[in-house]
């Protein structure tokens, strides 16, 4: 019984995850002069930046929806979480680029990329119900 339950919470997680990178993939793209911001200066091609990260993200949450990709998506959503890594550090180390947020909030932030690796490694695990059935054996 516990497979079913766990492989229960890991579908319901990876939907809540894949929800929230397609909403954070398409902000991207509605308000890029937020993420903009965010890119430390020594990058360039900020804007490419952005928009390309927002595609990844979107990608990466569609990734963990198909089976047969869902792995490479969560490895590639990792990849990404760490390439933004520098912009998350950039808002902390430059509160003054935005002054509506609380400074702890954006140190705050800092630690969730660590929660966002795990969640992302354990979203594209194969569910314990499903290896039971013998579904997706092979892939």
């Amino acid at each position: 019984m516990v497979p079913v339950v766990m492989g229960t919470w890991r579908a319901r997680l990876r939907i809540l995850l894949v929800v929230a990178m397609v909403g954070i993939g398409v902000a991207h793209f509605a308000r890029p002069g937020l993420f903009v911001s965010m890119v430390p200066s020594y990058l360039p091609a900020p804007l490419t930046l952005v928009l390309v990260s927002g595609f990844f993200e979107v990608l990466g949450a569609v990734g963990l929806l198909v089976p047969r990709v869902r792995r490479a998506a969560s490895y590639g959503l990792v990849l990404l979480y760490l390439a933004v890594f520098p912009a998350n550090l950039n808002m902390a180390l430059h509160p003054e680029l935005f002054p509506d947020l609380p400074v702890a909030a954006l140190w705050g932030r800092l630690p969730f990329q660590v929660l966002f690796i795990v969640w992302a490694l354990w979203a594209g695990r194969e569910d314990p119900a499903r290896n039971l059935a013998g579904e997706g054996a092979g892939r």
